[in-house]
């Protein structure tokens, strides 16, 4: 049994990265969109990072006046600030994606155009080999794949490491540089980790894929074919097929769910085994006087929040691993020329009381089975003609050779 269907890569292709820098034309449509939501972007981070330090100096203070007589003011003062630095991360996230709406959407609605264009131009023997079921399915995942990109790989990928950039430099320049030390190890091991796993599992991604075009373009085929499926009994036929293909669909989406809870538990592992590392050093250097309880605070806040975009990165890596796979194929489709164009010097077509007509025409789709042999007929302008005759007799392929004629002839007549 193949790994993939009709037109699809097979299970074992890696995606092109290159297929990011081809989203370059929709950011650039709104520049300015763009330029200020990632301005938004570093404000959310910066509030962030800034949390944690109001946090520090709340439980100091608190903490090194016990029992004594308190300035009310300050404590309140700082923890005002607290809440507003945490308000102010939230608020310019949801700015951010308030503003960065328009240039996704406006990409979906262009992409979205583009291919429907571009099938309109393709010859008629493309949509009559093509599964209409597997070629919609691409389309949506496609479209809906270049909103991912768009959306994380600018406000998740790049946010994320500008925050592990900010943490290792506030703890290396507050506390030393075995924290910074710990965080990159844990950061490195974890996304290397998290490739290779993710790399080994796309396969499994894509062949659920495929069999989930295979499966929808059975089913739409056969309720597209009703009435034949009536004429000859073959209900039980077409469903034991289609049972077949969702066999293959629930296997396949068995491994690919395995394989991810394989890969997040060793995330979980290694995010588990870094915080239990940093915590005991922290909570050492507290037992030594080395560090305030603000600070042990301090480091377990940054913690907790560095790992949890790091996690979601794992999460927006296999998804965009995915996201690509579906773009890929979209930008494919886009890239596939007709196989039948106009001239460069073709002259538009100018129909004038036209008529149409058949000298001549010979035609077959294979060598060893002709369908119309020196077939001559004309239809004046304004006439309407019905052909009958025997199922295979070749009325549909009378119909397909007019609707795929070239509307650019120099003369009426072909």
């Amino acid at each position: 049994m193949r790994a993939y269907a009709d037109n699809d890569y097979p299970a074992d292709h890696k995606p092109d990265w290159k297929v990011i820098a081809g989203l370059w034309p929709y950011l650039t449509e709104f520049r300015g969109r763009v330029a200020l939501a990632l301005s938004l972007l570093v404000m959310a981070k910066l509030a962030t990072v800034a949390t944690p330090v109001a946090l520090k100096y709340i439980v100091d203070y608190l903490d090194q006046n016990r029992g004594a007589d308190m300035l009310l003011w300050i404590p309140v003062v700082l923890v005002v600030t607290y809440g507003s630095l945490r308000f102010g991360a939230t608020l310019f996230n949801e700015l951010r994606d308030a503003v960065f709406a328009r240039v996704a959407e406006r990409a979906m609605r262009r992409v979205s155009l583009r291919i429907f264009e571009h099938l309109h131009q393709r010859e008629l023997g493309f949509h009559l080999d093509r599964k209409t079921g597997g070629l919609a399915r691409d389309i949506e995942r496609g479209t809906n794949g270049i909103s991912f990109l768009l959306r994380f790989t600018l406000f998740n990928i790049v946010p994320t490491i500008l925050e592990i950039l900010l943490v290792a430099g506030i703890l290396l320049v507050v506390f030393n540089v075995g924290y910074v030390l710990a965080i990159l190890v844990a950061v490195v091991v974890y996304v290397v980790f998290s490739i290779k796993i993710t790399e080994w599992r796309t396969k499994f991604v894509r062949e659920a894929n495929a069999r989930d075009n295979q499966s929808n373009s059975r089913a739409i085929d056969s309720l597209l074919n009703y009435e034949t499926v009536k004429y000859f009994n073959n209900e039980r036929y077409e469903a034991e097929l289609y049972d077949q293909d969702l066999d293959d669909w629930e296997k396949a989406r068995l491994k690919n769910r395995l394989s991810l809870a394989t890969l997040n538990a060793g995330q979980a592992l290694i995010i588990g085994v870094a915080l239990i590392v940093i915590m005991a050093m922290a909570v050492g250097e507290v037992a030594s006087g080395e560090i305030t309880l603000g600070d042990f605070t301090m480091i377990n806040a940054y913690l907790i929040q560095l790992f949890i975009p790091l996690n979601a990165l794992g999460f927006v890596y296999r998804e965009i691993r995915q996201a690509l796979v579906n773009v890929e194929r979209l930008f494919k489709l886009l890239g596939d020329k007709p196989a039948i164009q106009d001239a460069p010097n073709a002259k538009p077509l100018a129909v004038d009381n036209g008529e149409v007509r058949f000298e001549n025409i010979h035609f077959a789709y294979r060598p060893d089975r002709p369908i119309l042999q020196d077939v001559d007929f004309t239809i004046p302008a304004g006439h309407t003609v019905a052909v009958v005759g025997a199922s295979g007799a070749g009325k549909s392929t009378l119909a397909r050779i007019s609707h795929s004629a070239p509307t650019t002839f120099a003369d009426q007549a072909w």
